[in-house]
């Protein structure tokens, strides 16, 4: 957040200058510690959020690869004089913690070629897929690994959050 308080800073002043970037950052120290302070954020948070940020960055690259690749299976699969495909409803579980997770995993899903995420309801995901070759591993797919790393980064930050805040200490 004061990385985006200091970017507001920036745009609303329209331009950037050495005396505006040393006002803004102390302006953005002044607004984020007033966050800190009263709207239950720490600087651990802000550490998760920034280490997840990088994470999200990658799912969101290995999200574009897979769309590629399942979109050339798919291609691949229509375009080609092989048998029919078989469509499948795939049912599976997932161990992932948090509502954003599991939402961004059935996006995930959905967005991939060949498949779409008909249902989810709590950790139950049901799966319709083009062919039964696209249903092999998907309770164990990248997107899964990738979605429960976030999840560990976020759930470390917040026992760190709680252990100082039971502690004292902010």
């Amino acid at each position: 957040m004061y990385l985006l308080f200091f970017l507001v800073w920036v745009i609303f002043n329209g331009n950037l200058t050495l005396e505006i970037a040393v006002i803004g950052l102390i302006v953005a120290a002044a607004v984020f510690a007033f966050v800190c302070a009263f709207m239950d954020h720490s600087i651990k948070k802000e550490v998760a959020l920034y280490r997840n940020a990088a994470k999200g960055v990658k799912y969101v690259i290995v999200l574009v690869i897979e769309i590629f690749k399942a979109n050339g299976y798919v291609m691949k699969m229509i375009l080609t004089e092989r048998e029919e495909p078989v469509p499948a409803l795939v049912y599976f579980k997932s161990d992932l913690k948090t509502k954003t997770g599991r939402a961004l995993l059935a996006n995930a899903i959905t967005l991939t070629p060949g498949t779409i995420t008909v249902m989810l309801e709590e950790d139950d995901y049901l799966i319709h897929c083009l062919d039964t070759s696209l249903a092999v591993g998907m309770s164990e797919s990248v997107f899964v690994k990738m979605l429960r790393e976030m999840e560990n980064v976020a759930k470390q930050a917040l026992r760190g959050e709680r252990r100082s805040n039971s502690n004292g200490n902010w």
